[in-house]
């Protein structure tokens, strides 16, 4: 992990937050579909789209981060499929674009270039992100590593004021 700070969430917590930010989104729409920014995006896409019962959903496949913790060139492994591109005026009307979270904003922003009248949804956001999405629902500082909980497994954790053993 890049920082000593970490933000851990649990699955519980994480359906709950993604829960809230469709209960945000309700308002914002109507949408026609969803597209996920893969892999982080899949999770919080499945429980949006259920809770306000869309069921077109695509994903456009973007890598950044290559070595898990060092975000580097922005790659697209696989482009949004043509039948979303062409609904509406062809330019993201009506489609809500969904990830776990904007760091840098730097892979929203690469999205946005292929639609960008499209509502930008993230469950967390950091401040460098904000300014690119549209809607979200936790912000954490900067220099906090968000560990989501398809990244975690059930390990001890030392209490944070344990005295080092000499």
């Amino acid at each position: 992990m890049p920082s000593e700070k970490s933000f851990p969430v649990s699955w519980d917590q994480f359906h709950r937050d993604a829960r809230a930010l469709a209960w945000r989104l309700a308002e914002a729409g109507p949408f026609k579909a969803i597209v996920c920014i893969t892999r982080g995006g899949l999770v919080p896409a499945a429980i949006v789209a259920r809770e306000l019962e869309l069921r077109l959903i695509e994903t456009i496949c973007v890598a950044s981060y290559h070595d898990y913790d060092v975000q580097g060139e922005t790659v697209l492994l696989k482009p949004i499929a043509p039948a979303i591109l062409e609904l509406g005026s062809g330019d993201g009307t009506g489609v809500l674009v969904i990830d776990d979270l904007t760091d840098t904003g730097r892979t929203v922003e690469f999205v946005r270039r292929q639609l960008p009248k499209a509502h930008v949804a993230t469950v967390y956001a950091k401040p460098a992100g904000r300014p690119v999405i549209d809607t979200f629902v936790t912000e954490v500082s900067q220099d906090t590593w968000i560990v989501l909980p398809w990244d975690m497994g059930l390990a001890y954790q030392a209490p944070l004021r344990q005295e080092p053993k000499a």
